[in-house]
C-alpha cells in the first residue's frame, strides 16, 4: 500500500525504502503498537534519518497513534510528532534521536551490546532465544552513513563482539545530494563489511533487464536465511534500489536526493500508480485495515512474552528484585556507605589524582551496583575505568594475555581507539538496556565523541563521560593533548553537565551527586593526570557543597573583600592565594565551582549567598579559557586564565610559566579591588 503524497513533500522520498520497512515491520520485526515502550520488542533504528516518513507511515499503518493530521503535519514546526528526522521522546515508536549520519548505525551497536549484558545480568543460564530479555536489533542504513567513518569503527566492533541479534539493511540506491556515489563510494562495501566479519547478502529490487520489481518476498527470503545461517554475526543485506521510483523525471536523479519532488513531479508518480492526481492523503481502507492486523500479531507477541516473564519472576526472585530496581533507575541498598567507606582511604593533604580517586570510587559503586559497566578508548590504564576482577565484555576466545578473562556478559568494556564509537555505543547502551555505562578517554580526544555526546545531550540521557588529563599539566605530550578550550566548549553545550571536581573528596561527591541526579542528564567527570591535595575545606564541605555546583570553601569574617573562584586542580592555589592576602589584611571568600551548570540550577536566594552582588571584586582561576566565567566575574573582575595553547614541557612548570599561579592570583584579587575602589 501507498500513502498519496503532497506536493510540498520532503526532500529524499523514502518511496524505495517503503516496501523494505513495510516488510520489516509487518513481518521480523517483534513489536506490538499497543505499547511502544513494551520491553520484549525488538528494536528499529533508521540511522538515515532524513527519511524519517518512511519510519512514520510505518508507525502510522501499524498503528502507533499517529494520525493522517500527523503525516499532514510532516516537518510542520514546532508542535509537530513527525519531524524532519526521528526524534527520541517525542513520537511513540521512535528509538532514538538520528539526524547526523552514521549514529544511528554505531549506537545500534550499542543497542545490541545492552540488550547483552543486561540478559545476562538477569537471566544468564536461559539457552539462547528462550529468555524474556532475548531480542533483535533491526537498522536500515543509507550511503551517508556507510561514508561516515563511524559506521566503520562500531562495525569492526560488532564483528568482534559477535553481535548476532543485529540485522542491518543497507539500501543502496548509489545517489546522495552532490550525485552518483561512484564517485566517493567506489568499493565493494559487502566485501569491507565481510573483513569485519559480518555476515552479508545483497537483494536488487533492479531487475536484469533493466526494469524495476518491489520483490518483497525476495527480499524476506534473504532477510530469513541471514537469521538462520548467522546467528552469531552482524548481519549487513545490501538492497539495490532506485531513489524516487516510479516518479517521472526524478527517478535516480540526484535532484530527489536534496530537493522536494516539486507538485508536477508528485502528480505524474500519482498517475504512473493510479491514483487521481488531485487527491492528496487518501487510504485505502482495506489496506490500512490489513496493516493494522500487525497489531493484533503484537498483541499475540505480547501475550507470550508475558507468560514468559511470569515464569522468569517466580522461578528468580532475586533477579527479578533486580530488574526492577534498575528499571526505576533507584540506586542499590548499600549506594552511600560504599562511597563513604572509600572516602576514609582519602587523607588531608596528600596528594592524589581526580583520575586515580575517581577510579577508586568508580570501583567502590561497582561493587554494590551491578548495572555499572564500561571501559575507555584504549586508556582505561590511564583514565583509571578499569573495575577489579571484572571479566572482558567479549566472547571466549578473544582473550589475552593483558586481559585473560573475557566473558559475553562481562563488565569491563574495551572500544580501542574509536572515541566517537564509544559515545556513541554508550548512548545505546543506555537507550536499549535499563544498565548504566561509562566510558572514558583524554579531555584532549573529547572532541572526537562530540557528535555522540551532543546527541545524549538532546536526548537527555544520562551518559557518563569520564574524562582525564584535563589541562596543560599533562605536561610532555605537548600542545596537542593539553586542553585549553574544552571546558568552555562543553559548558556551551546544552543539557551537558561538566563536573570538574578540586580534588579526591570532591571527587567522590561528584559521584554520589551524579547518581542521585533526577534530571538525568549526560555528564562529564573532568579529571587531573597530576596529584592534587586533599583540601581540609572539601573535607568538611564537599558532601553538601559539590551537589550544588558551587560553595563557599573558604570564609571570611563579615563582607569579604574579594571572591576568589576556581574549579578543579586550581581550587587549592585559590586556598592559597586567600591565606597570603589574610596576612595582608586582606578578606578573600574562596568559591569552589566544581560545576556551573549543577550552580545554575540552585535558587536565586543560594547563588546570592555564594556570590553576593555587593561583592563586586572577583576572581575566576582556571586552566583553561575564561569565557564562561565573564558571567561571573561582572565588571571588575579578573580571570586567571590560559589564553593560547599549551607548552612543550613539564606540567608543572607548563602552569606556572602560563600563570596558573597562588602568585597570580593574589595580584589579580588586587587588581580587582583597586578597580572596585577607583570606580566608587
Amino acid at each position: 500500500m501507498r500513502l498519496k503524497r503532497r506536493a510540498a513533500d520532503t526532500p529524499d522520498p523514502p518511496s524505495p525504502l517503503a516496501p523494505i520497512a513495510y516488510t520489516l515491520y509487518q513481518h521480523f520485526i517483534k513489536h506490538d503498537p499497543n505499547d511502544p515502550n513494551w520491553e520484549g520488542r525488538d528494536r528499529f533504528i533508521l540511522s538515515g534519518g532524513h527519511a524519517s516518513l518512511t519510519q512514520y507511515v510505518q508507525l502510522y499503518l501499524s498503528g502507533y497513534g499517529l494520525t493522517m493530521d500527523d503525516l499532514k503535519n510532516f516537518r510542520g514546526g514546532a508542535e509537530t510528532r513527525t519531524p524532519g528526522h526521528p526524534e527520541f521522546g517525542l513520537t511513540p515508536g521512535i528509538e532514538m534521536t538520528t539526524g547526523p549520519l552514521g549514529q544511528g548505525f554505531a549506537s545500534a551497536i550499542g543497542f545490541a551490546y545492552g540488550e547483552r549484558f543486561q540478559r545476562g545480568l538477569l537471566d544468564p543460564e536461559a539457552p539462547k532465544g528462550d529468555s524474556p530479555f532475548d531480542h533483535k536489533i533491526w537498522v536500515i542504513c543509507g550511503e551517508g552513513d556507510i561514508e561516515e567513518g563511524i559506521s566503520g569503527e562500531a562495525a569492526s566492533l560488532a564483528a568482534n563482539q559477535e553481535l548476532g541479534n543485529l540485522t542491518v539493511i543497507f539500501d543502496a540506491n548509489r545517489i546522495q545530494i552532490e550525485g552518483d556515489t561512484n564517485l566517493v563510494l567506489a568499493e565493494d562495501v559487502l566485501k569491507r563489511f565481510q573483513a569485519y566479519g559480518w555476515y552479508t547478502d545483497e537483494f536488487s529490487f533492479i531487475q536484469p533487464d533493466g526494469s524495476y520489481k518491489e520483490d518483497v518476498d525476495g527480499f524476506a527470503a534473504v532477510v530469513e536465511k541471514a537469521q538462520k545461517e548467522a546467528p552469531n554475526q552482524p548481519k549487513l543485506i545490501k538492497v539495490d534500489t532506485l531513489i524516487a521510483w516510479p516518479t517521472p523525471g526524478k527517478t535516480n536523479d540526484p535532484s530527489a536526493h536534496g530537493s522536494k519532488l516539486g507538485a508536477e513531479a508528485v502528480a505524474g508518480l500519482k498517475k504512473v500508480l493510479g491514483y487521481d492526481p488531485e487527491e492528496n492523503f487518501h487510504v485505502d481502507e482495506e489496506a490500512l485495515a490489513h496493516a493494522r492486523k500487525v497489531a493484533e500479531r503484537g498483541l499475540e507477541a505480547h501475550k507470550e512474552w508475558d507468560e514468559k516473564f511470569d515464569a522468569w519472576r517466580k522461578a528468580n526472585p532475586d533477579k527479578a528484585a533486580l530488574y526492577d530496581r534498575i528499571k526505576t533507575g533507584d540506586l542499590p541498598e548499600g549506594f552511600d556507605e560504599a562511597i563513604d567507606k572509600a572516602v576514609e582511604g582519602f587523607e588531608v593533604g596528600k596528594g592524589i589524582a581526580t583520575r586515580g580517586a575517581s577510579g577508586t570510587i568508580l570501583n567502590a559503586i561497582a561493587a554494590v551496583m551491578p548495572e555499572l559497566w564500561g571501559g575507555s578508548a584504549d586508556l582505561g590504564g590511564s583514565n583509571k575505568t578499569d573495575l577489579k576482577g571484572a571479566a572482558t565484555f567479549a566472547p571466549k576466545g578473544n582473550e589475552t594475555a593483558q586481559w585473560p578473562v573475557c566473558d559475553e556478559y562481562g563488565r569491563q568494556l574495551h572500544f580501542g581507539v574509536r572515541e566517537f564509537s564509544m559515545g556513541a555505543i554508550t548512548n545505546g547502551i543506555l537507550l536499549g538496556s535499563h544498565t548504566r555505562p561509562f566510558g572514558g578517554t583524554f579531555f584532549m580526544f573529547s572532541d572526537y565523541e562530540r557528535p555522540a555526546v551532543r546527541l545524549a545531550a538532546l536526548m537527555e540521557i544520562p551518559n557518563l563521560y569520564i574524562w582525564s588529563h584535563d589541562s596543560v599539566a599533562v605536561g610532555e605530550d605537548g600542545p596537542t593533548h593539553q586542553p585549553i578550550e574544552h571546558l568552555a566548549a562543553f559548558r556551551a553545550m546544552p543539557q551537558l553537565e561538566v563536573v570538574r571536581p578540586a580534588d579526591a573528596f570532591e571527587t567522590a561527591e561528584a559521584y554520589r551527586a551524579f547518581f542521585e541526579k533526577s534530571n538525568s542528564l549526560p555528564t562529564a567527570m573532568v579529571l587531573t593526570r597530576q596529584g592534587v591535595p586533599a583540601l581540609a575545606e572539601t573535607a568538611q564541605k564537599a558532601r553538601e557543597g559539590v551537589k550544588k555546583g558551587a560553595y563557599v570553601l573558604v570564609e571570611t569574617e563579615g563582607t569579604p573583600d574579594v571572591i576568589l573562584m576556581a574549579s578543579g586542580s586550581e581550587v587549592q592555589w585559590a586556598v592559597a592565594a586567600a591565606k597570603t592576602l589574610a596576612d595582608e589584611g586582606v578578606k578573600a571568600r574562596v568559591v569552589s565551582v566544581p560545576s556551573l551548570e549543577w550552580f545554575e540550577e540552585q535558587d536565586a536566594e543560594y547563588k546570592e549567598a555564594v556570590l553576593p552582588a555587593a561583592v563586586k571584586a572577583r576572581v575566576s582561576v582556571e586552566a583553561g579559557v575564561a569565557m564562561p566565567w565573564y558571567k561571573y566575574l561582572g565588571s571588575y573582575g579578573k580571570p586567571v586564565s590560559i589564553e593560547q595553547f599549551g607548552l612543550q614541557g613539564d606540567g608543572a612548570q607548563n602552569m606556572i610559566d602560563l600563570g596558573i599561579t597562588a602568585e597570580h592570583v593574589v595580584e589579580a584579587a588586587k587588581a580587582s579591588i583597586a578597580e572596585v575602589e577607583a570606580a566608587k
